[in-house]
Formats: C-alpha cells, structure tokens, sequence
C-alpha cells in the first residue's frame, strides 16, 4: 500500500502524474508502422469467407457444397453442422446474476435454423480470400423461410412467433428495482409529467474491423490466436473451452488496434469457425470481416422505447421517478456478456445525479430476428441519461425554472457522499455542484441566454442543452462477471521488472486500443519508482507474456490496472532501496529514487544508479549477504472488494441551432466537465472524451440500423448509414474537476465513456429548447431533420 510520502509524490512539481505526453503508439502509427492484426504475415496463410443467411429467420433444409469443393484454391468447406461436431458444448449467454434470464444454446455457425439476416451458416476457406468468396457463391441452401419476430413492441404478443421454439417465448429478462412508495409520491405530486422515448439501434463501426489470423501447430498441440481485442484473457478462456484446447496451450496476442468501443469484448461465431479451420488444417486461417458484413455480424446496441414519468413539488423538487423500458435484443443473448447489460444499466444510472428518494424502474428485454445486441461504449447510459435529463427539463421548465438552477436544486450535493441513490446504487467521491459551477464559467451560459434571446428574435432558433450524467467504470467483481459465472476477470495485475541494464519492464493485462493506455501506465510506473518514461517498457496484449486480467472494458484500464500498476512499482521501489541500503550501508528510509538514481532522501544528494544495482541484483549477487536474494520484480493485483463500480460523474453543455424549415441541426459548441478522480495525462484524458462525444453525438443525430417488418437490414452501408464526420462536429470544451476516489491510492476513475454517456441527452434537451418556441418536442434519436420536422407537424 502506498505511504504517505508514496502520495506526496503523486503531486510533485515533476511528477509524471497530471503530465501531457503523447501516445507511446503514435509516432509509429503515423509513419504507418502500425502492426494491426491483418498485417500479421505467416507463410501458407489460408484465408475464410462465410455465406450468411439472407433470411431472419429460416430452416436449412439442405446444403449442398460439393461445387464449391471442387473450386481453384479451396482447401476446406465446413457446415454449421459440422463445425458442432468439433465444439464441446454450444454457449448459453446467461449470467446466474440475472435471475430469470434464459437464453437458446447457440453453436458458432446456424445448424439447422437460422435466426438472423447475416448469420453464418457455411464457411469456405481457400488460398486467397477472392477464391473463397467465389466458392461462397456455389454452396446451394435450399431455405424454408419463416415468419420473423421483427419488433419489440410485438414480440410479446399471444400466439406470434417465436425466435427460438426451444425457451418457449422472447422474454429474455425482466428486472424491477422499486422503492415502495411510488404510487403515492406520484398521486401527492404537485406536478407529474409523462413523455416516452425511443432509441434507435447502431452498431460500432470501428475504423479497423473484426479481424482473426489463427495457427495451430499439431506437433505441440499449441493454438495461436493474433486478434483485435479487448480483452485477451477471456478469449483465451472461451476459445480454449469452445473448441477443446487446453487453456495454456492457447496464446492470444492483441496487436494493434484500430478502435473497439466494447464491439471487441465479444466472442463472434466466424472467429471461433476460421480458428477451427486452422485446427483441421494445420495451418494458419485468417478472417478480416469487411465492411458489409460487419453491419450484419457485429453487435448492435441501443434499441430501446423507455416510458418515463417525473414528480416534483410546485417549488420545483423531485420527488419519484418511474421508468419502462422495453429493449430489443437480438436472436440471442450475446455470449459471454449477455444482452442484457444495456436494459439493467438503463435502470441503475437513469436520474442518477438527483436526490429523489422514490423510484420504480422496469426492464423487459425481449429477443427478435435481428443481429444480437450486447455491449457497446457507455452501455445503457445514453439511453438512461437522455430519459433522465429530458424529465428534468420538461420539470424545470413547468415550474417556471432555469434548468441549471433546478439542477441546482435537485443533485445530491457533494458534501452528501457517500450515499445511495433511489436505485439502491452506492456512489462516492462525487462533485455534481463543483461540475455545474464549472460548467456555468466554460459557458459563459447568462450571456448564452442573452444571445440566444436576440437572435430568436431574429428569426434564428438556437439552443442550450445542459445533461448531467454519473457513470459506473471499473466493475467489480461482486456485481456481474465472476459471480455471474463467465470467464472474465474483474481484477487485473502488472508485473514490473528491473533488468540489469537499469531498464523496467512493465507487463499490464489492461490493453491499448489507441487510447494511450500504454503511455499512462508508463507515466505511473515511472512516476512510483522515481525513473523516466524512456527507461520503462509497457507489454501488454499477449495472454504468454502478461499477468492474468480482464482487458480493457468498462473504462476500467487505469482505474484498475492503474491501481495494479501502481502497487508493483512501489513493491519494487521498495525492494531496490532494501538492495541499494544493503549495499551502502544506509536505511532504505533515508534514501529515495530521483530520475533512476538512488539518493539521499531530503539532499537528493546520488549515492548509485539502477543500472549498478541491477547488475549487482542479477550479475554480481556474490557480492550480497547470503540472506540477502533479490527479485528485483513484483507482481500486484487489484479489485475492488465491496463496491459495484467506481462511479464518475460531470456535466455537459451544448449549444446548437435547428433549421425549422428543414429540420438540419448544426452544432455550434459543445462543453463537457467531468470528474475522474486522480487525471493521470490531462491531454489523453481530454482526447478521450471528445472522441466519446463524438460517438455519442453520433448516435443521437445519425446512427441507425434500419430494419424492414421482414427484419431484413435496410442500410447495411457505409453509404447508407451516417457516421459522424469531422467537419460535422463542434469545438468539444473539456475541463476536469478532481475529486479521487477514496477507493484506491492511485485515486483514478474511469474517463473513456464520460463524453458517450451523456452527449445525446444534452443535444437532446438543446434541440427540443430550440423548438421551445414552436410548443415542439423530439423524443427519439437518431434526431434526424425528418424527426425534426415531425416535431414540427411538417411531415
């Protein structure tokens, strides 16, 4: 555990701690020398295509692929069938956490029924990846086409089709939280108010896609696995189960990574089948997914309709809210996360920042004929915020209310933490007041509002949103993974070496996904041994070289790997001065480690360099006592041990103008100030939030996966499916206010989905007080001109 001067040093003048640097990866990214996983090169490389159902849902009557064998340069053809034969047992996503969850067992290919538009059903791997294509196009399926469950709202219905005959209906999970006095804070209300919104289902589109390169060596038994994850470690352990491989016997190395956003925590059908395809082939299998099939393979998200309601006093304070959320999975539950993440969050963090004591929040997640859905970038947090912040200001704006001021009010204020909000959530270390205060400086928001009133009456109709958010990061292992029974670790290690050169290596199970992950766990390494940033290397991504650990994923990297890294650099620190006191005579508490040289605490005065006493550690030990051994390594682990997350907490604020006459929202200004505890690189920590407003900002205004009633994918394209682009988005203002967490001594938390979380709900309440004067109001995202102009009674 750190000491009080291990704390004092995390705020030296020249700590690493709080310094800008630029990502250890960048330089080599921009001279494209990056290694991404379809870089890998290994000699008789074999490459697999897949042909997908084209029905949502189906039967396989019969497949015929002895054309496509016959074909130049395939090697193998495998049926869904036939890759069951070589699986142990199909998954079942469902976790034991949520009671009453049911999901039908799923093998990685269709076998005999096909549930999605996209779903894999035959694989052909072949020489080059053209002449697997072309033999895709030979393989006859001759379909009985059945009746789709295609909408949520019908999916319940008596006497409607079913996704799965197995499990009975589509009800995958219910949940309930209730307080107990709902009704009656609702019938003694002053004022209640009812809206209902909807959400729109998209999908990552990550700038590099799903991508796999597999070799087995049938001399060793040894499976190698390059792949563009997250999370190393629990694909190790699915793959290894899936396919019958002994779990040390597989070695999963995440290269470099164009991007994930929680698409890249998931285990895919396609992969574990060109990994068994290298198994029978003894030789290396790669699948790159491209782009088309990407939209119908990889996870969806967001799909959601949430009835709330709101009730405060006439003097403006809340006093219950009540939420429904229906959520539309997809033909299964996504294993081994499940798909019922998005619906539980949305009932954990909705109106999470407010002081309310009553609260009933329902969730019901039902399966359809549509490409699962599961965990993507601040799950269930656009969508809880949104609801949340749109109550909210639909209350202020009834009691004749400044919206900032009525959030004033109404957060639970910071003196009050720790408490447990209306959801039965714990939350800590919070700064909601210190985050509004900021925000109304960034602003400048009365002069806003004054402007804003002259050019409304020009004709010109601009609004300011304000959307306060709290968000869990850093799961721990009471609430969901382990204790649910899935291979994913809630803690996560480091070790850290001294080499006899005087160097450190520092191997973390938390990986880098572009974020910078590897430079802020360098900068506190260095900052906790004394040493420079060039003298460490961080290792990470490669399940044979790192300790055991849950990867990167619910913003949980520096937070809890931080944590881990931290304590092995102190525990190393310490041996280094017990080796350095032996050798000079000395205590090891009057010496200290300045810029790799072991000092005289207080006069800095050198006394020997690392160099030296790791060569006499690893060379020279003769020269030591006998009872002296050194390791001149540690290993450290952290978890949290009686929280469910390690909540955060900010604010933001937009500023943008809608068009009436054509319902184009353009986006003038956006503000985020957020709290994540100790900010270990305020540059990468900024750059993280603006990316994830910008995702958020996404999804509210563009992002949709159109379905037909014959659940068939309309927009499958890049042409047809909006993403973000640069010249679309606002100057992102970020600001931090730091509060640490008393959880750990680092005092990080998570900041990778703080800009996600809450940009669609404070776009959403800017739009709507654009519209204000109209008397018109949007409540669904994407809010595209066509909804605008709904609103509007246009169209």
């Amino acid at each position: 555990m750190a000491t009080k001067e291990d704390l004092i040093r995390l705020e030296r003048p020249n700590s690493y701690i709080g310094r800008n640097l630029t990502r250890s990866r960048a330089r080599r990214a921009v001279a494209g020398r990056g290694q991404y996983t379809d870089d890998v090169l290994m000699p008789r490389t074999a490459h697999a295509a897949f042909v997908r159902s084209p029905y949502a849902k189906a039967r396989i009557m019969r497949i015929d692929t002895a054309a496509a064998k016959e074909q130049p340069g395939v090697l193998l053809v495998m049926t869904g069938a036939e890759l069951a034969e070589r699986c142990t047992e199909p998954w079942v996503g469902t976790l034991t956490c949520f009671d009453g969850m049911k999901s039908a067992p799923q093998y990685p290919m269709a076998v005999d029924l096909a549930v999605w538009h996209g779903e894999p059903v035959v694989m052909v791997v072949a020489e080059t990846r053209a002449e697997a294509e072309d033999a895709c196009e030979l393989v006859e399926i001759e379909w009985e086409p059945l009746p789709p469950v295609a909408e949520k709202e019908t999916a319940l219905r008596p006497g409607g089709p079913v996704v799965h005959p197995a499990i009975a209906d589509n009800l995958a999970f219910r949940k309930t939280i209730d307080t107990g006095k709902v009704d009656e804070a609702f019938a003694n209300a002053d004022i209640v108010i009812e809206e209902t919104f909807e959400f729109g289902r998209h999908t990552a589109v990550s700038l590099e896609p799903r991508a796999l390169l597999a070799d087995y060596d049938k001399g060793t038994q040894r499976l190698t696995i390059w792949t563009s994850s997250q999370c190393p470690h629990m694909i190790q352990a699915v793959f290894a189960r899936t396919l019958g491989v002994p779990e040390h016997n597989v070695r999963i190395v995440a290269p470099d990574v164009g991007g994930s956003f929680g698409l890249k925590i998931h285990t895919f059908g396609d992969e574990v089948a060109a990994t068994a395809a290298a198994m029978a082939l003894g030789r290396p299998v790669k699948f790159i997914a491209d782009r088309l099939e990407s939209f119908v393979s990889d996870i969806h998200a967001r799909e959601n309709r949430v009835k709330g309601r709101i009730a405060l006093s006439k003097e403006g304070v809340i006093q219950a809210v009540d939420i429904d959320v229906l959520s539309g999975a997809g033909a299964y539950s996504q294993y081994p996360r499940t798909s019922v993440f998005e619906a539980n969050q949305i009932l954990n963090i909705t109106a999470g920042p407010y002081n309310h004591k009553e609260y009933r929040a329902r969730a019901t997640v039902v399966y359809m004929n549509k490409v699962p859905t599961s965990q993507y970038r601040a799950v269930g947090h656009p969508i809880g915020n949104s609801v949340g912040e749109a109550l909210v200001d639909l209350a202020a704006e009834a009691v004749g209310q400044d919206p900032v001021e009525f959030r004033r009010r109404n957060v639970i204020p910071d003196e009050a933490f720790p408490t447990t909000i209306a959801a039965g959530i714990k939350l800590q270390d919070m700064s909601h007041t210190a985050c509004i205060d900021e925000l109304m400086k960034r602003m400048d928001y009365d002069a806003l509002r004054a402007e804003q009133a002259v050019l409304r009456r020009q004709g010109i109709h601009r609004g300011i949103g304000i959307a306060a958010f709290i968000k869990g990061t850093a799961p721990g292992p009471s609430g969901y993974y382990g204790i649910g029974g899935a291979p994913i670790a809630s803690q996560d290690a480091c070790t850290i070496k001294l080499e006899p050169s005087g160097g450190v290596l520092c191997m973390v199970g938390v990986t880098d996904q572009g974020q910078g992950v590897d430079t802020v766990m360098g900068q506190i390494a260095a900052n906790a041994l004394g040493v420079s940033m060039e003298s460490i290397r961080v290792i990470s991504g490669d399940t044979d070289a790192v300790p055991y650990g849950g990867g990167t994923y619910a913003s949980r990297a520096t937070a809890i790997g931080g944590e881990a890294t931290y304590q092995a650099a102190l525990a190393l620190r310490a041996e280094i001065l017990v080796l350095a006191g032996v050798l000079l005579q000395a205590e090891p508490a009057t010496l200290d480690i300045v810029d790799g040289i072991v000092v005289d605490a207080g006069t800095e005065t050198p006394r020997i360099p690392l160099s030296e006493i790791g060569r006499i550690g690893h060379f020279q030990v003769a020269e030591l006592p006998n009872d002296v051994k050194p390791v001149l390594s540690a290993t450290r682990r952290f978890r949290l041990t009686d929280d469910l997350y390690i909540f955060t907490n900010g604010i933001h604020g937009a500023y943008l103008e809608v068009d009436p006459d054509t319902g184009f929202i353009k986006l003038l200004k956006h503000w985020v100030v957020e709290d994540c505890g100790r900010v270990i690189n305020p540059m990468l920590a900024d750059e993280q939030v603006r990316g994830g407003c910008v995702q958020g900002l996404g999804g509210a205004l563009y992002e949709h996966c159109i379905y037909d009633d014959a659940a068939q994918l309309q927009n499958g394209t890049l042409a047809d499916y909006r993403v973000p682009m640069a010249f679309e988005m606002p100057d992102i203002e970020v600001a931090h206010v730091q509060n640490p967490t008393t959880i750990s001594d680092l005092g990080a938390k998570g900041v990778g989905e703080s800009g996600t979380g809450a940009a669609p709900a404070v776009v959403m309440n800017a739009v709507n007080d654009a519209l204000r004067p109209f008397k018109a109001r949007v409540t669904c995202q994407p809010m595209t001109p066509e909804a605008v102009l709904r609103a509007l009674g246009k169209v």
